[in-house]
């Protein structure tokens, strides 16, 4: 047999059990969630990567979703105690493939009383297949904001990376996004 075809085999055989092996997990502190996290898969990419080696991503398991709306995502929550009262910015290489709703990051910023504001990137999705691009999210914290909470959304089938991931305090100076603020619960449901 020629030293060529045992080679090109030997790639083949590799990449068969490449493809076959687990995701590698994430640190502890990422999760997923959303309306149907389940049918997502969650880990770290090590060939798929902007920087580092070290790509997060959330994947549908099937890509056919069982309707429209299905959706999930991968996030973290942190505390606001050292971020009170200050602007902050979660952004990231974000690579997309085959995203049949759309994708994108967001950030939520929690009050003990139950008010939120949150924005999720709805009006600047990422739909199909893309290449790496920067994005972020800029919001407000509240003075009495208890936690902080933010990641990626994949809406729908396909694949989302986010690598070169960064969250910072920045000045004034730096555009807020427009996030929809939701007000306190009611104390007793409306029936």
């Amino acid at each position: 047999m020629k030293p060529s075809i045992v080679v090109l085999a030997a790639l083949a055989a590799a990449s068969v059990v490449a493809l076959a092996q687990p995701p590698r997990e994430l640190e502890q502190a990422w999760f997923k969630s959303g309306q149907d996290p389940d049918n997502y898969v969650i880990g770290v990419d090590d060939g798929g990567y902007r920087r580092g080696g070290n790509a997060k991503f959330i994947r549908h398991k099937t890509g056919k979703p069982a309707d429209g709306n299905e959706w999930a995502t991968l996030m973290q929550a942190v505390s606001a105690e050292n971020y009170r009262g200050k602007r902050v910015r979660f952004s990231a290489e974000v690579r997309t493939r085959n995203v049949t709703g759309w994708a994108g990051l967001w950030m939520r910023v929690d009050q003990p009383n139950g008010e939120s504001m949150l924005y999720n990137s709805q009006d600047k999705p990422i739909k199909g297949t893309n290449d790496w691009q920067r994005r972020s999210v800029v919001l407000d914290v509240a003075r009495n904001a208890q936690t902080i909470m933010f990641g990626v959304i994949d809406g729908g089938a396909g694949q989302v990376w986010i690598d070169d991931l960064r969250f910072e305090v920045v000045g004034d100076d730096v555009p807020a996004d427009r996030g929809y603020h939701s007000a306190k619960p009611p104390r007793k449901p409306s029936l």
